[in-house]
C-alpha cells in the first residue's frame, strides 16, 4: 500500500469545484429508472445513457470521478470504445462499486452488506480494468430500536473489512455509510442522534483496522427531517446539524466528505451543500463535496427519454446540472 499515492488520489477528487458522480446502479436500479421514462432496461440501453454522460464535453471539468457498475467497466460502450479509455483521456478517475447488495436480517427490518468474499481477487482484475477508487455502501434503516446494535456493528465492521482490502490493493476506498433518514415521519433530531451513532461506530472500526484515513473519502447522508414529518427543517438548520455530526465524529486526516443525494430532488441536493459551503466551508478540515447520482442525472435522463435525437438535449441538461453542483461548492 503507497500512502502518499492513496493521499494524493483521495485528494484530487475532492479538488475545488469538483465531485464524483454515481453511475453504479444495479440492474434493478437501471431497470426502474429507465421504466420511468418507458425505455427497456437491456446492456444497450443501459450502456448508451452511460456513454452520454461520459461523452458530455466539459465534464471533466466538474466531475472527478466516476463509480462504476461492473457491467459498465467490463463491456465496451455502443461505439465500441471501453469506457475506462474514455475517462482517462479526460483525466477522471474510474471507480467501481464493490459490494454486492444487501442481506436481511433482524426480522427482515435491517440488512449488512454482501461481497467481501473473493474481494481481493476482484480487486486485482479492476486494477487491470482501471480502477483506482472503489464504493462500498452499507445501509441503516430508522424505526423503534433502529438502527440496532447489531446493525451498527455488523456493517461498522464490514466497511472497515473493506476499506483495509481495498486500500491493501492499492485503490482508495469511499466508505458509504447510509442512515435512510427521508424514510419516515421522525424529526431531524432523530436523523441527527441516530447518523452520529452510526459515523461514530464507523470510525471507531475503521480506526480499529488500522485505516489510513488521510488515503479514503467519506460518502454520508446529510441530516434530514423523515419525509412524513411534519416540520420540515430549512437549509440552515440541515446544513448546521450535518456539519456538527460531522465534527464530533470524522478524523481531520479525512481529506474530503462527498455526499450522497439519498433520494433529494436535484435543486434539494444542490441547495443544501451550498448551504453548508457558505456557512462552513473557512473552519473545516476536510472539503465538502459530492458523490450524486439521481440528482445529477434525473434530469438530463428524462430529456434523453431513449431517444437518439434527445442526445445533445440531454448532455446540455446534464453539464449544467453539474455546473450547479460544482458551485455549490463554494
Amino acid at each position: 500500500m503507497d500512502k502518499k499515492n492513496l493521499f494524493e488520489i483521495a485528494k484530487k477528487m475532492v479538488a475545488p469545484k469538483k465531485g464524483i458522480l454515481a453511475a453504479d446502479e444495479s440492474l434493478k436500479t437501471m431497470t426502474k429508472r429507465l421504466e420511468t421514462i418507458g425505455v427497456e432496461s437491456t446492456l444497450e440501453n443501459r450502456s448508451i445513457w452511460r456513454q452520454i454522460m461520459v461523452e458530455a464535453e466539459g465534464v471533466e471539468n466538474y466531475i472527478s470521478g466516476i463509480i462504476l457498475y461492473d457491467e459498465t467497466l467490463r463491456n465496451p460502450l455502443p461505439n465500441g470504445k471501453m469506457i475506462a479509455d474514455i475517462l482517462k483521456e479526460k483525466g477522471v478517475f474510474i471507480g467501481i462499486k464493490t459490494d454486492e447488495g444487501t442481506y436481511k436480517f433482524n426480522n427482515h427490518e435491517e440488512t449488512f452488506t454482501l461481497g467481501l468474499d473473493k474481494l481481493e481477487k476482484r480487486y486485482e482484475e479492476y486494477k487491470q480494468m482501471g480502477a483506482v477508487f472503489a464504493k462500498w455502501r452499507a445501509v441503516y434503516k430508522i424505526g423503534e430500536d433502529m438502527p440496532s446494535k447489531a446493525s451498527r456493528v455488523a456493517n461498522a465492521i464490514g466497511l472497515a473489512q473493506y476499506a483495509l482490502i481495498t486500500q491493501k490493493a492499492g485503490l482508495v476506498p469511499i466508505v458509504e455509510p447510509e442512515v435512510l433518514v427521508l424514510e419516515g415521519d421522525h424529526d431531524i433530531e432523530k436523523s441527527e442522534e441516530e447518523t452520529e451513532e452510526v459515523l461514530e461506530d464507523v470510525f471507531k472500526w475503521l480506526e480499529r483496522f488500522n485505516i489510513d484515513f488521510s488515503g479514503m473519502l467519506l460518502k454520508p447522508n446529510m441530516v434530514l427531517a423523515g419525509k412524513e414529518c411534519l416540520n420540515q427543517p430549512k437549509a440552515e438548520e440541515i446544513a448546521e446539524r450535518t456539519v456538527k455530526v460531522l465534527k464530533k465524529t470524522v478524523p481531520k486526516e479525512v481529506p474530503g466528505i462527498v455526499f450522497l443525494s439519498g433520494g433529494l430532488s436535484p435543486d434539494e441536493a444542490t441547495e443544501y451543500l451550498k448551504k453548508m459551503n457558505e456557512m462552513y466551508k473557512s473552519d473545516l478540515p476536510w472539503q465538502l463535496s459530492y458523490s450524486y447520482g439521481r440528482a445529477l442525472q434525473q434530469e438530463a435522463l428524462k430529456v434523453w427519454s431513449g431517444k437518439s435525437e434527445n442526445i445533445a438535449q440531454a448532455q446540455k441538461v446534464f453539464i449544467e446540472r453539474c455546473k450547479k453542483v460544482s458551485e455549490a461548492r463554494g
